[in-house]
């Protein structure tokens, strides 16, 4: 009975309101929140006189207290305060609360895992989740969609199972252009000097020429463009053109076989990024319910009304459109205007290094890269890193020096994810490298460097909205109080994410009643998701909401004493968007308790 009474009515309605209020009015509200302990908080009612005067401290202590019941609490934001009977062979906290005793759960900068053969099955999904992957990419490259969809059910239970969101990333493969077919089943070596040409002649290739299946590319190409076969393994400039095909001079030698692929760095083709396969992978997508989609292939701004189009037309009356993430590996994205556009008309950005590396110069990629974060982080979009991040542990329980290092400088530039592709995918050490991947994100984040780097470089909110205005005296009131967290009650996630842009100390903790806007959110930096669902938030009640965030607060870890700081920002009407127009410092301890000395 007492553990009732310290641990569940005192943190959420304070002393002096437990203190108050008969036992009436307990009883009427555990028999609310469907808590199926109700005859012992009857009990501990009773004693109610005997209560100190003084909030009790938060603790970890529930769970040994909780042992004495079978029973286990059913409150959505207590579940994982409760535990079965003392036969169980795990505590339920610690099947599913992780939040307190794991540095999986301290990080800010998010974790994309790539899943494939390596990474299947529920055990392994599971474990790259505790290692701390944030986001599952499903890349629609290889494999059917039966086997998607197999994924995305297991994703799911995982998230059910730690009642924490996880979002989905499906990856669209995008238009691969290759040459043709050779006489010689082992291709043909090229020579340096030598004119070789490109046509539409669908004959077998020779050592003077190979079918370009593809007219746009020659339609695109002028003299002095460069072409690029097999990832640049070969290189070739063109030199003179006609109808139906190119002339080019070899500029690197080597050999050109069957189907390699064909990069243009210096054309953009007239030609749509969504292929028929991708067409079909998009609508599969939509009907599964993936909650990002990566676009390959980008070239501008167009690319992206397209595939948002495509969405719409495909369920006009889905409120809950999954975001669309642009990946950008070609140098076109770059001229002009063309990147501040497409991060505008987009919802997340992807520095796909491995394509912008080859149509790039080796040396121009790392610049590239910070060219997009900060682009990306002046908008407020979340922007990942991707590509070859820790590829040596393919292979290797541990990466090279030379790798921690490029993920490390991710981090420091800002980003709000990095990504593992084949090391998770079909690597030998898929957790090993989930878990690498973690570990450097914390110990970066742990720098004084880093968030001296993060405050020189925030970005400034100039929108004149009282959201803004909220978000930005939120980040400043926080500081100055040392809060430990920032709570935001958001219904589209905006707010959370003008929150994350700002790059604050504390944590960000996103309470939303819809699970869409939670898994979207996993993608963001600092944010901490947390769906509550309608039926258990009061949204005309604002103290029972903040009541809502001392409890996940607790949860969650991100408060451990009665007078740790939250501030807490909301709008009302509740729902209505951009109407963020509340903030309030509240202690841990609930609306109803402060103490002299905060």
């Amino acid at each position: 009975p007492n553990c009732i009474t310290h641990h569940i009515l005192i943190p959420l309605f304070g002393t002096d309101s437990v203190k108050k209020q008969s036992p009436n009015f307990f009883l009427l509200w555990i028999a609310k929140m469907k808590l199926s302990i109700a005859l012992s908080a009857a009990a501990s009612l009773l004693t109610l006189s005997a209560v100190p005067a003084t909030a009790f401290t938060f603790t970890n202590t529930i769970t040994s207290h909780a042992k004495t019941t079978s029973t286990v609490l059913k409150s959505s934001y207590l579940d994982s305060l409760s535990v079965g009977s003392s036969d169980a062979a795990v505590p339920i906290a610690t099947q599913t609360d992780n939040f307190k005793s794991s540095q999986r759960w301290r990080k800010k900068t998010k974790q994309l895992a790539t899943l494939g053969p390596a990474s299947s099955s529920f055990e392994m999904i599971e474990k790259l989740f505790l290692a701390g992957a944030d986001v599952f990419r499903l890349n629609f490259s290889h494999g059917e969609h039966a086997q998607k969809k197999e994924l995305l059910d297991i994703i799911r239970q995982v998230e059910h199972k730690y009642d924490h969101p996880i979002a989905i990333l499906g990856d669209l493969q995008g238009p691969k252009l290759r040459v043709g077919t050779f006489a010689n089943p082992d291709g043909e070596k090229l020579q340096e000097g030598q004119i070789f040409r490109f046509d539409l002649d669908q004959s077998p290739g020779t050592n003077q020429r190979v079918m370009l299946p593809h007219p746009e590319i020659i339609e695109a190409s002028e003299v002095g463009h460069v072409l690029l076969i097999d990832d640049g393994k070969v290189k070739v400039e063109v030199v003179g053109t006609g109808p139906g095909y190119l002339d080019c001079e070899v500029k690197v030698p080597g050999m050109i076989k069957d189907k390699k692929g064909v990069n243009t760095p210096d054309s953009i083709l007239q030609i749509s990024c969504l292929t028929p396969k991708d067409r079909e992978d998009l609508t599969y997508m939509l009907d599964i319910g993936v909650d990002w989609v990566a676009l390959s292939f980008v070239q501008r701004p167009e690319d992206i009304v397209e595939i948002k189009r495509l969405i719409m037309e495909h369920n006009p009356q889905n409120a809950f459109p999954p975001h669309v993430m642009a990946k950008i590996e070609k140098p076109s994205c770059f001229e002009g205007d063309s990147l501040k556009h497409i991060v505008d008309l987009c919802e997340g950005i992807m520095v796909a290094r491995g394509d912008l590396g080859v149509e790039c110069a080796p040396e121009d990629v790392p610049i590239l890269q910070k060219i997009i974060v900060d682009e990306c982080r002046a908008q407020g979009k979340p922007v990942v890193v991707a590509t070859q991040m820790l590829e040596s542990m393919i292979d290797s329980p541990t990466p090279t020096r030379a790798e921690a290092s490029d993920a490390a400088t991710a981090i420091y530039d800002g980003a709000d994810a990095i990504m593992l592709s084949a090391e998770s995918a079909a690597g030998q050490f898929p957790e090993e490298s989930v878990f690498m991947q973690q570990r450097i994100i914390n110990r970066v984040e742990g720098d004084p460097h880093y968030s001296t780097y993060l405050q020189s470089t925030r970005p400034k909110i100039t929108d004149g909205s009282s959201a803004s205005a909220i978000i930005l005296a939120a980040r400043q009131i926080a500081r100055n109080v040392n809060a430990k967290t920032i709570v935001s009650f958001t219904v589209s996630g905006d707010t959370a994410r003008k929150a994350s842009k700002k790059r604050p100390e504390q944590p960000i903790l996103a309470i939303s009643p819809l699970k869409p806007t939670c898994r979207k959110l996993a993608m963001s930096w600092g944010v901490y998701p947390e769906y509550c669902p309608e039926e258990e938030l009061d949204t005309d009640n604002f103290r029972d909401m903040l009541r809502v965030a001392c409890a996940i607060g607790l949860r969650k870890g991100l408060v451990s004493d009665d007078k740790d700081l939250l501030v807490v920002t909301a709008g009302f009407p509740f729902g209505t968007p951009g109407a963020a127009n509340i903030i309030r410092v509240i202690p841990a301890a609930g609306p109803s308790y402060w103490d002299a000395t905060l």
